[in-house]
């Protein structure tokens, strides 16, 4: 554009590009309207979570026109949203929103693989409870993924640190705990194993097992472990 393109421009021209600004404007309109209007919100059958299915091309709860779209669940560091997470929530949402468009029932959500030791290492050096900072984390990392505009069922939405769901998690590690025994150190010195009543072992590998330490550091060692043809086996 020429200088003398500039001056002949209208004066009013400039109100109507579309700048930063408007699109910052227009994304928190929708935003809102999308929050208020529940537009993303997958109904269940029954429940508090119960909606009216007639709008979508299989008007029952067993239609097949349903869809499931899972989120991967990041960890909430302190770091809040980086670009890899926008990277694969995008790809997703673009799928989920062109399904839903056809007339699909779509549920897509995610969530937050918040155990770690960071949290906990951060507890140590701080005496701050873990579950406050990974809490105001998450908050923070909400914040941030909202401005995306991403087509999530909030209410869908969970954390590994909820107790309802590590509850699940807990049953699940102690089978697995009951089901390992390593034959030839009687005791893994990485994994603290037991001995069980039936288990199938499938190989022997080695492989690193990494000790936190206080300082936030690792010690690297290696461990002997066995693995079974089967995740969980019962203990007699």
């Amino acid at each position: 554009m020429t200088s003398a393109d500039s001056t002949n421009r209208p004066a009013d021209s400039a109100a109507h590009r579309y700048t930063a600004q408007t699109a910052g404007e227009l994304e928190a309109r929708w935003q809102e309207f999308w929050t208020q209007n529940q537009t993303f919100a997958a109904p269940n059958p029954v429940g508090p979570l119960a909606g009216d299915f007639s709008e979508f091309s299989g008007d029952s709860p067993d239609a097949v026109d349903k869809l499931f779209v899972q989120d991967m669940f990041p960890y909430p560091s302190g770091a809040g949203l980086h670009v890899g997470h926008p990277l694969g929530f995008i790809a997703s949402d673009v799928f989920a929103r062109f399904q839903r468009m056809t007339g699909k029932n779509v549920l897509h959500t995610m969530g937050f693989d918040s155990f770690g030791l960071p949290a906990e290492q951060y507890a140590v050096q701080t005496g701050t409870h873990p579950r406050t900072t990974t809490e105001a984390n998450i908050e923070r990392y909400l914040q941030q993924i909202r401005r995306l505009g991403l087509g999530h069922d909030e209410r869908r939405r969970v954390a590994t640190t909820d107790i309802d769901f590590y509850r699940w998690t807990q049953w699940i590690f102690l089978q697995i705990y009951n089901s390992w025994f390593d034959a030839e150190q009687g005791r893994d010195p990485c994994w603290r194993t037991r001995k069980a009543g039936r288990i199938v072992p499938r190989r022997g590998q080695r492989r690193p097992c990494v000790d936190p330490r206080s300082d936030g550091r690792t010690t690297v060692r290696e461990s002997t472990v066995v693995t079974c043809s089967t995740s969980i086996v019962s203990s007699t």
